[in-house]
């Protein structure tokens, strides 16, 4: 009997080692159902599925390979080793964070250890603009839609302002001769991140002297990100050092969060800035001017 009950252990182990295997590898987004379960069973929470499984068997030895193999695949993609390129005073020093509700833009300063030239924040309920406006004369704040909110230490032209049916949205602005468009997708389980990234690519129109930078609620692998991926380049993946995702409470499960960068700038460095202030990491990058 402990022997039947052995060999059903390890079919079931086999039974869903493969179905998780088959969703992250073959399936991915095709349904909404698998994309679900995609975003959810990442690499390291397969691989840490495997490692949990094994502990109740007595010959490990295939739990242990698989595992393996996932890990060397897993730091292949997200594990980034530059060397960063000097930075001068006269580059954009442009930084992305979402504030996680509790966080505003004195918080973000503090991370970041600099005001930079450019700072977004999502998820942003603490921002007084009145109050930043007193205690920083010289720079520009701008709180917009559905807690997104800017800064800047030259003056902003807004150009767009655009939410979805699903609260998903996208702030086209320009300073310093540079397109941004700060992006905010819902992380809503039941809207399909088909319908919203479709929603933010039919948005983003300029593809020159333009930076993309937000919560885009889909990591790196995502076929949402195509048509984004064909234009720009990732700020992370060119320039960045350590692990690329940014959620969840500094482990690396999901790269939520992302700066797209045009390809006629020049990227000279890029850094994930790891926090218990938000469930968010903190990315910065340096533009050359």
């Amino acid at each position: 009997m402990i022997k039947f009950f052995r060999i059903l252990y390890w079919l079931l182990n086999v039974v869903l080692i493969t179905a998780l295997l088959v969703v992250h590898f073959v399936l991915k987004e095709r349904s909404y159902t698998s994309s679900l379960y995609y975003y959810v069973f990442t690499l390291p929470a397969i691989i840490t599925v495997i490692l949990m499984l094994s502990v109740f068997l007595k010959k490990r030895k295939y739990h242990v390979i698989v595992a393996s193999v996932l890990l060397v695949i897993w730091l292949g993609r997200s594990f980034k080793i530059h060397i960063p390129e000097s930075v001068k005073d006269s580059d954009l020093e442009v930084v992305f964070w979402n504030a996680s509700r509790d966080n505003g833009f004195e918080e973000a300063f503090n991370e970041s250890s600099s005001i930079p030239d450019v700072l977004v924040l999502v998820e942003s309920e603490k921002v007084r603009v009145k109050l930043l406006q007193l205690k920083y004369p010289n720079y520009y704040f701008y709180k917009l839609r559905n807690g997104i909110t800017i800064f800047s230490k030259t003056a902003i032209q807004i150009e767009n302002e655009i939410t979805s049916n699903y609260k998903s949205t996208v702030i086209n602005f320009k300073t310093q001769g540079i397109n941004f468009y700060a992006v905010d997708v819902t992380g809503s389980p039941d809207v399909p991140r088909t319908w919203e990234l479709d929603f933010v690519n039919k948005i983003i129109k300029k593809q020159e002297k333009t930076i993309l930078l937000g919560d885009f609620n889909v990591p790196f692998e995502s076929k949402t990100l195509k048509e984004i991926k064909a234009n720009f380049n990732h700020a992370f993946n060119e320039k960045g050092n350590g692990f690329r995702e940014t959620w969840f409470w500094n482990i690396p499960l999901l790269s939520l969060d992302h700066i797209w960068v045009s390809k006629d700038l020049n990227i000279l460095k890029t850094q994930k800035i790891s926090t218990f202030k938000s469930d968010h990491s903190m990315l910065k990058t340096y533009i050359k001017q």
